[in-house]
């Protein structure tokens, strides 16, 4: 990293260079631009020429880390200085302070690479946070000064009242003082004049202050207008972008996609939004007390009334779309089964919902009734089934400042299905779990009902319908669209999209970062399509349906192209996950594949491949010479091994049975991979028992081929040398020992 603030030129002393005079002058100005504001240099002055700048190589890529820490400490030093700026004056340059530090840090940061979209996208969101506070303050300021006006003008217009009082008394207080002084006419009527003189300078300083009153009225009512514009527009950002892009993570986190994350990051938003909502809101109802106090001729009251409307309904949009599900419930749904979740309103501690706590309420529903529900043609909630413990009441956590309700011991007791259209299957229905409440905010002001609607679900009944109910839920979390009518999904999608689902799963249940290579979708491309093509553009454009994908079985087999591959993970995931993260597990190669491989190699070498005949089984291949033609040399295949038959021995344990698997494809000693797997030796016998053991064999006979020339493995127990054993042993001797 070589940040242009390393630059010599920043070392000289900036009090010299601040004599510098002519061209002098212009030369030095010319040295600070946009890679490092001549104004940092000026505010930073001190703390920069106390650095060791010089003890920094620049040409020495070892020299990165001790760059990085000049770079955080100039950052926060700049920050720091912005904090210290105030007043009417300091304000500006505080803004400007604090972007030239984000500045630093997109710029420099990561290698010096550019500012990514996501940063961006956060400093955008953070700055206009800092321009509705300037402007809710400058609106706040304004409203004080109208306040101040208008009660001078209330106390003004209360003195010509008065004066208007003294001046119907006047000639009647004025005969009464001429009585009992020396008062001339003349000297009655002066008093007279002068007394209506006042009274009309203070008539017209009243019209000119009600004209000024209204002014100030309709210009705050204007900048009000601009404000929520700004509140909307944010709150748009927030919501419409990146609430959403939130829940997408969500959708994508159920295929194994990571975790979500940032849902703290939004709370901290949604709450910003919520109090400048809030304080707007306040401003402008003091605003029509005003208003009501001294009603003016003009549109203040129609105008109030919008931005009263306008305000309401932002916050209602805010409070509406930030009730959402933090822990969705699991997509496949097994009745009488237990299950949990969590709802999570993100601006609940600001509004001080909790203290009045609200209880959650959770219904199931189907597909119809959430597209009617999202269409308001319904107003109540009918449910598909009944879920038992579905009432939860949202807690407050005071450290986090989260608002929750946990449902924990959920479970759904019956389902009602709807009729099934066409093939569609009862793994292809979907329903969803229905979250909604109702709460009251500043002193029930406002009264929301909330409702927020979980990611599909499938329900099964027993455990042999998962795996099509996982492919249902995988298609709807991969290719669900924003914004969507529950739960449309397209029938087709392209080939590299589905490649894209299928890695993610599959890298998620191995718990590892080697996923499916270029070489591993192309064999399954061949396997979905039927073809032959190795070339992977040739699958580029192509589309796979979703009958393709679950609907329909593969040629000449009784299963589909998911039940396939969901076979293979679920094989891999239980037993093989270790020797599938140590490269020693090709896996997705077909027999004709592993034949080419393999007959290039010397006898003794194998590979591990999926069967293409057997869900869930993987079999050995390897060459070896043919036993009935000398210098004849063939692949063989053993018969799959499923997961019923690693519950018993292992993989390593398998391969170390057979004498004959010497090399893993391509070179790869047996040992080198496997040993650290084996299975340690038996112990000594225990209450003079011996544990017999399982080792496989493979019989050397042709006969036992199979008609596509696979081997069929019998589990043999190898207990002859330790009956052996058993019989050398005084067992009478052991008993009676043991009776004594």
């Amino acid at each position: 990293m070589r940040c242009a603030f390393l630059r010599r030129s920043t070392m000289a002393m900036w009090i010299q260079a601040q004599q510098l005079q002519g061209d002098a002058l212009h030369q030095m100005q010319a040295l600070y631009g946009q890679h490092f504001p001549i104004e940092v240099r000026h505010y930073l002055a001190q703390w920069i020429e106390s650095q060791l700048w010089d003890s920094v190589e620049l040409d020495n890529p070892a020299e990165e880390a001790k760059a990085k820490r000049l770079l955080d400490n100039l950052v926060a030093e700049l920050q720091r200085k912005a904090q210290l700026q105030g007043g009417e004056d300091g304000f500006l340059l505080k803004i400007k302070l604090g972007h030239y530090a984000n500045q630093f840090k997109a710029s420099c940061g990561s290698g010096g690479q550019a500012m990514d979209s996501l940063s961006q996208r956060h400093q955008q969101i953070n700055q206009a946070f800092e321009e509705l506070r300037l402007a809710t303050q400058e609106t706040e300021n304004e409203l004080r000064k109208l306040q101040h006006s208008q009660e001078y003008f209330i106390i003004q217009l209360h003195c010509i009242a008065l004066m208007d009082v003294l001046s119907d008394l006047l000639p009647t207080l004025l005969a009464q003082l001429s009585s009992l002084s020396s008062l001339t006419p003349a000297e009655r009527t002066q008093r007279e004049t002068t007394l209506q003189s006042k009274r009309a300078t203070v008539e017209a300083w009243l019209t000119r202050e009600a004209s000024t009153l209204q002014k100030y009225r309709l210009d705050l009512s204007e900048q009000h207008q601009k404000t929520l514009a700004l509140l909307r527009k944010q709150q748009t950002l927030i919501l419409d972008e990146e609430l959403i892009q939130w829940k997408r993570r969500q959708q994508l986190a159920g295929n194994g996609g990571p975790d979500e994350g940032g849902l703290d990051v939004l709370q901290s938003w949604c709450e910003k939004l919520a109090d400048l909502i809030w304080q707007n809101r306040q401003q402008i109802r003091r605003c029509e007390h005003l208003t009501q106090q001294l009603p003016l001729p003009g549109p203040m009251e129609e105008l109030l009334s919008k931005l009263n409307a306008d305000i309401t309904d932002i916050i209602s949009a805010l409070v509406t779309s930030t009730f959402i599900i933090e822990k969705q419930p699991p997509q496949v749904l097994k009745t009488q089964t237990k299950f949990a979740a969590t709802v999570r309103l993100l601006v609940g501690g600001k509004l001080n919902v909790h203290m009045n706590p609200p209880q959650v309420k959770a219904v199931i529903v189907s597909e119809q009734q959430a597209k009617a529900l999202l269409k308001n043609e319904s107003t109540h909630s009918e449910s598909s089934g009944e879920i038992l413990n579905n009432n939860c009441v949202m807690e407050y956590q005071q450290a986090t400042g989260t608002l929750s309700a946990h449902f924990r011991n959920m479970s759904l007791k019956r389902i009602k299905r709807s009729d099934r259209r066409g093939a569609e299957s009862v793994t292809e229905e979907k329903f969803t779990v229905l979250f909604e409440s109702q709460f009251s905010v500043g002193g029930n002001e406002l009264v929301f009902h909330v409702k927020t609607l979980s990611l599909p679900v499938v329900v099964i009944v027993h455990g042999s319908q998962d795996n099509n109910a996982t492919a249902t839920v995988l298609w709807d979390n991969a290719f669900a669209e924003p914004g969507r009518v529950p739960f449309i999904v397209p029938d087709k999608v392209l080939w590299p999209q589905l490649c894209e689902a299928l890695d993610m799963k599959y890298k998620a249940e191995m718990h590892s970062s080697r996923g499916l290579s270029e070489d591993n979708l192309v064999f399954l491309a061949q396997k979905a399509f039927t073809s032959s093509s190795n070339n992977p553009e040739d699958y580029r454009n192509m589309t796979i349906s979703w009958a393709q994908f679950n609907r329909e079985s593969l040629p000449g087999r009784n299963f589909t192209f998911w039940q396939w591959f969901d076979g293979v993970v679920e094989l891999m995931k239980k037993h093989l996950k270790p020797h599938w993260n140590d490269g020693a597990i090709l896996g997705f190669v077909n027999k004709q594949q592993a034949q080419d491989m393999l007959m290039s190699k010397p006898n003794g070498t194998f590979l591990l491949r999926f069967s293409d005949s057997e869900i869930g089984g993987i079999t050995i291949a390897w060459v070896a010479e043919n036993p009935n033609k000398p210098g004849e040399r063939l692949v063989w295949n053993l018969l799959p091994y499923t997961t019923k038959d690693f519950s018993i021995r292992s993989l390593a344990d398998r391969i170390s049975d057979l004498n004959h698997l010497l090399f893993l494809y391509p070179d790869r000693p047996k040992d080198e991979v496997f040993a650290k797997y084996y299975t340690p030796p038996l112990s000594k016998a225990v209450d003079g028992y011996v544990k017999p053991q399982i080792k496989q064999v493979v019989p050397e006979s042709d006969a036992m081929l199979d008609a596509d020339g696979d081997f069929d493995l019998d589990d043999t127990m190898d207990v002859a040398r330790h009956v052996e054993e058993l019989l050398r042993r005084p067992m009478a001797n052991q008993w009676s020992s043991q009776q004594s």
